[in-house]
């Protein structure tokens, strides 16, 4: 389909070409791929927009990088071309309001980010900065919820993904921008990039395609080509120049290790398997030797004490009931479910429910959920509804117990990932968790390497001790060990390494 294919209220002919109609409109959302929030580490409430200058738009061509700039960041998206006026419509009738879907790429320069304040008028608003096309796909002939979004650097696919999880279903883009604005026929609407976006310099090419691989036909846009050439106009004579720090490197590449900076610390697998040698006593005795002496989180038992938990936590926190607040903020698309749709695999969500035992913070369908997405656990100072369901579900899982309530008893989802209090320990996001049979520890990530090193060396003195205790030996220096035991352990470990 091309654009002259279009129902003819929407536009007539392709962006770019001589008579083009540029659309009224071109407003671009922030996050709506999993895999993207996953990268930025927040998970939206809402949808949230900015405006991009029709007169950024353009087709398959080239972009300049402007003079003085080095993060030209490329965002592969699915873009949505209204074709009747839509004002005020519901979610299930505005998907009727959409002509056709086309490719996007989302350009933006890092560079130029500090300035706007989240409007990215200049980062993403120059020219030629919102290519779309090459080709049309009739939006009634797909499924919105089955179309795939993919892009090429230099003939590598470094971006592929599917509208089938998105946070905000394309048609609730346009039903939300609906009451407040008038969209037009023309109008475009960006929906999201996934992960994968990252920096081109001149040289390189981007192509875009999105396809309805399973819809009748198989139908495509094309893919979109843009060649990335230098520019020779440096943005800041009038105002804010270039400018850009370690964030701005990190997003804009993706991840701190694409931007050749120090690497991210991450809970490794060779981390795991160190903690997991362990127990969590042990560990709780080398943090406070180290002077963190609240880092349990108590009060909570184990749904499987034979299991041992270790993660990275996501917190969510609940606050006191009350009725007004809970029918503004524990309806609808709430922190809960927020928090629980946005773990990965290896996360722990830690609740605060305040020592609040006489109501459920989770049952399980979250519970489910949470599985589903490969979380580690589950960690609340709250109770927990349908437990004996939750605890088939064999995922690991921590409360104050069992109470058949649900959540609006005695709380309200407030947010997400930010500092909390579950159990008496202050919880941060990116924080590791520890959990088996005696509890659960909260273990800031700079201490983990010496705190576990410690904690092995600890086990195996106290194996070496027991040892002796089981052959006889009285505890009197011997727990703990004085000079003269000491001695006789560091012979008998030389004596085991020679071995």
């Amino acid at each position: 389909m091309t654009y002259e294919e279009v129902p003819s209220e929407a536009l007539v002919t392709p962006y770019g070409s001589t008579g083009a109609q540029r659309p009224g409109k071109v407003i671009a959302l922030h996050l709506n791929y999993p895999s993207r929030i996953a990268q930025r580490g927040r998970t939206p409430a809402q949808p949230s927009y900015f405006v991009k200058p029709s007169t950024s738009v353009a087709s398959s061509g080239v972009i300049e990088r402007p003079a003085g700039t080095e993060l030209l960041a490329f965002e592969g998206e699915i873009a949505l071309v209204i074709g009747t006026s839509a004002r005020g419509v519901t979610q299930t009738d505005a998907w009727a309001h959409v002509a056709a879907v086309t490719a996007a790429n989302d350009f933006g320069v890092y560079d130029l980010r500090y300035a706007d304040k989240g409007s990215n008028l200049r980062s993403k608003g120059g020219d030629g900065f919102t290519p779309l096309g090459p080709n049309l796909i009739d939006a009634r002939s797909v499924d919105p919820a089955a179309l795939r979004i993919r892009t090429w650097v230099d003939g590598e696919l470094v971006q592929s993904d599917t509208t089938a999880e998105l946070v905000f279903p394309l048609a609730q883009l346009v039903a939300d921008l609906s009451q407040l604005i008038t969209l037009e026929p023309g109008d475009v609407i960006l929906s999201g990039t996934p992960a994968g976006s990252s920096v081109v310099v001149p040289g390189q090419t981007v192509e875009v395609e999105v396809d309805a691989p399973d819809a009748p036909g198989a139908p495509s846009t094309g893919r979109l080509v843009t060649r990335v050439v230098q520019g020779d106009s440096e943005p800041g004579a009038f105002g804010a120049g270039p400018k850009i720090d370690d964030l701005q490197r990190a997003e804009a590449w993706g991840s701190p290790e694409e931007a050749g900076l120090e690497p991210a610390w991450q809970l490794t697998e060779e981390r795991r398997v160190k903690l997991a040698s362990v127990a969590t006593a042990t560990l709780s005795s080398q943090l406070r030797k180290k002077g963190f002496h609240d880092v349990s989180i108590d009060g909570v038992l184990p749904l499987h004490p034979e299991e041992k938990m270790i993660g990275r936590a996501r917190t969510l926190r609940f606050i006191p009931a009350r009725p007004d607040l809970f029918a503004s903020h524990g309806g609808g698309y709430n922190a809960q479910k927020r928090a629980f749709d946005g773990l990965n695999p290896g996360d722990v969500l830690v609740i605060e429910a305040r020592g609040e035992a006489g109501t459920g913070t989770v049952g399980d369908i979250l519970a489910l959920r949470a599985q589903v997405r490969g979380a580690a656990g589950i960690v609340t100072d709250g109770g927990i509804r349908d437990i004996a369901a939750v605890a088939a579900l064999g995922i690991p899982a921590y409360s104050q117990g069992a109470h058949p309530a649900v959540l609006g008893r005695r709380h309200v989802p407030w947010d997400v990932d930010v500092t909390i209090a579950c159990g008496g320990a202050a919880v941060q996001p990116g924080d590791v968790i520890v959990g088996d049979g005696d509890g659960v520890l909260v273990i800031p990530p700079q201490l983990v390497d010496e705190v576990v090193e410690a904690a092995i060396e600890q086990e195996r003195e106290e194996q070496y001790i027991a040892e002796q205790v089981a052959a006889g030996e009285p505890v009197d220096g011997l727990y703990p060990m004085n000079a003269a035991w000491k001695k006789k352990y560091a012979d008998a470990k030389g004596e085991s390494r020679a071995e």
